[in-house]
C-alpha cells in the first residue's frame, strides 16, 4: 500500500509540475533579468562539470593520461566550433572526443 501512495505522490507531483510549466511558458520573457542569471549558471555548472571530469576523473577515465583526455577535448571542443554546419555541432563534438579516447585506449 505504502508503493502506492509513493508511486502517487510522484506521479501527481511531477505532471503538476510539468502541467505548470505548460501553463506558465506563454506569459514568461526569457529575455529578463532572472532568464539570463539562470543561464549564466547553468553555462558556469556545465562548464565546471566538464573541467572536474576532465581533469580529476573518476572511474575508468582516470587510467586515461592527461595528454589524451586535453587533446580529446581540445579536439571535440574545435569541431564544436567548426563554421561549417555539416562537420560542427554538438554529436559530431561529442563523437570526436568518444572516438579519440577510445582509440587511444587501444595503444596503450
Amino acid at each position: 500500500m505504502s508503493e502506492l501512495i509513493a508511486l502517487t505522490g510522484t506521479v501527481v507531483g511531477t505532471y503538476l509540475w510539468r502541467a505548470l510549466g505548460v501553463n506558465f511558458s506563454g506569459r514568461i520573457n526569457t529575455n529578463s533579468e532572472i532568464f539570463i542569471w539562470v543561464t549564466c549558471v547553468t553555462y558556469s555548472m556545465v562548464a565546471g562539470l566538464v573541467f572536474r571530469i576532465v581533469l580529476l576523473p573518476v572511474g575508468m577515465l582516470a587510467t586515461v593520461p592527461m595528454s589524451i583526455r586535453l587533446f580529446a577535448s581540445a579536439a571535440a571542443v574545435a569541431v564544436m566550433v567548426w563554421p561549417h554546419r555539416r562537420f560542427g555541432g554538438l554529436v559530431p563534438a561529442l563523437l570526436t572526443g568518444c572516438l579519440i579516447v577510445s582509440l587511444a585506449g587501444l595503444h596503450w
